[in-house]
């Protein structure tokens, strides 16, 4: 995968390293030069500057001339008279050779030497310096001079590291913007000052997309809900007519016919509802929470739907777990509609997948600071490979029992989702049948008295 980030700190190292190296090699190169330059230099000035009263064969019976801080093994001195014979030399200094006047490199043994020779009245004087010394000091001159470069340069890759990053911190702000939004919120991203110029088009482009989507989602959503809310109402009288036709005899034909045509009517009826729900509830905003009465909400469920638990002989009831008294109202932070909806979906799920005869209870429970409940029944069950894949819409098992649509688990994922709660599908361990277990809600204090008005 391409990084914008490594692309460019790897050519900038990449290039500050070579132009580093090769400034390095050039100041080098130059101060040996240099260096060498002043050594001969200095030659000159002791061949220039020495006394015109110095003799002596180099026996340790003269005093050398005072050169400074010269040693030595840095500087050879011979002087020759007029008739060619050695007037002065260096104590302990090697025997070389007459060199012409001016600069020379000489060979000694396995030493060479830089000469300097000059003609003075009276006498030949000629100054030399171990090369290998001028090497070394030169070196050494050369190396005092990289060091501001050696410094200059880690200075300058933490400076470019920084740089770098600070450049390209608003992509990566701009990336956790997008990262931490949730999958429905495509509201434009804001254009402020902060936002560089090089990446305004970008965000632009990002702000046309989403207008795009959040146009296409709108559409769609307004479709479903038009759609449902158009079927609902010409389903609903046909299904009038025909128990009008069936109750007067106007209607005629086989009992068992006319109750399969009801039955289809009914699901699509419920069809039709349960889009219309789910169209509202991806429409639906975060809506804020407020206290309600869980206990409530549960009575008010088991109520609706205790008729159609009645048509197959399911045993339908509510308990309460952990209650702090006997009214306790399971009071908790939530949007008393979406969690009526989520508690109605739940229960007529398992009431329309559990056998005549059978059970569904709900079970409130609280622990803690949270309060959830169970819903269980006594059918089937899902088998486990399926259990991921009932939230999605119209999914709808091989082993499927009643006349689902295969949206109620769907609407109870989108509610849960928007309320952040968690759901928990398994099947029962003692018994047959399923276990949804939402938890999750936050627990507030109620007026007991606000909630039985």
């Amino acid at each position: 995968m391409t990084s914008i980030r490594r692309w460019v700190l790897g050519w900038l190292i990449f290039g500050l390293t070579a132009a580093a190296a090769v400034a390095g090699f050039a100041i080098f190169h130059t101060a040996r030069q240099e260096a060498s330059e002043l050594f001969d230099y200095e030659l000159r000035t002791i061949a220039l500057s020495l006394p015109s009263n110095l003799t002596g064969a180099g026996d340790g019976e003269h005093r050398d001339p005072d050169l400074g801080g010269l040693a030595d093994d840095r500087v050879v001195i011979e002087i020759w008279d007029h008739a060619g014979n050695i007037a002065y030399r260096s104590v302990r200094a090697p025997f070389l050779t007459r060199q012409p006047p001016g600069f020379d490199t000489v060979e000694r043994g396995e030493s060479h030497w830089r000469t300097f020779g000059v003609q003075q009245p009276g006498r030949y004087v000629q100054v030399a310096q171990p090369i290998s010394v001028r090497e070394d000091l030169a070196l050494q001159l050369a190396l005092h001079t990289l060091w501001p470069l050696a410094l200059l340069v880690p200075v300058t890759f933490i400076l470019v590291l920084l740089v770098v990053a600070r450049g390209l911190a608003p992509i990566g702000a701009l990336s956790r913007a997008l990262s931490t939004r949730s999958f429905d919120s495509l509201e434009p991203l804001r254009l402020d000052g902060t936002v560089p110029v090089e990446i305004r088009p970008l965000v632009e482009a990002l702000n046309d997309l989403l207008q795009r989507l959040h146009t296409a989602s709108q559409a769609q959503r307004t479709f479903i809900a038009d759609a449902a809310h158009e079927l609902r109402s010409p389903l609903a009288a046909l299904k009038l007519q025909i128990q009008a036709a069936s109750r007067d005899g106007s209607l005629k034909g086989e009992r068992q016919t006319l109750e399969r045509v009801e039955g289809r009517v009914n699901r699509a009826i419920h069809l039709v509802q349960q889009l219309l729900t789910l169209a509202r509830e991806d429409a639906q905003a975060v809506a804020p929470r407020v206290p309600t009465s869980l206990r409530r909400i549960g009575e008010q469920a088991v109520g609706d739907l205790s008729l159609l638990a009645e048509t197959k002989d399911i045993d339908l009831g509510l308990e309460c777990e952990n209650a702090r008294s006997e009214s306790d109202p399971y009071a908790v932070l939530a949007e008393p509609h979406g969690m009526s909806v989520l508690l109605d979906n739940l229960i007529n799920n398992a009431i329309r997948h559990t056998p005549r005869g059978g059970r569904v209870d709900v079970i409130l429970k609280r622990t803690g600071d949270h309060v959830g409940f169970d819903v269980v029944d006594s059918g089937a069950g899902i088998p486990v490979a399926e259990l991921g894949r009932v939230f999605d819409r119209f999914y709808r098992g091989e082993q499927a029992r009643g006349e689902g649509s295969g949206l109620g688990l769907a609407i109870v994922a989108r509610i849960a989702e928007r309320h952040r709660l968690q759901i928990e599908l398994r099947n029962n361990t003692d018994r047959p049948g399923l276990c949804v277990s939402v938890s999750g809600l936050a627990a507030c204090e109620m007026d007991v008295a606000a909630v039985l008005r």
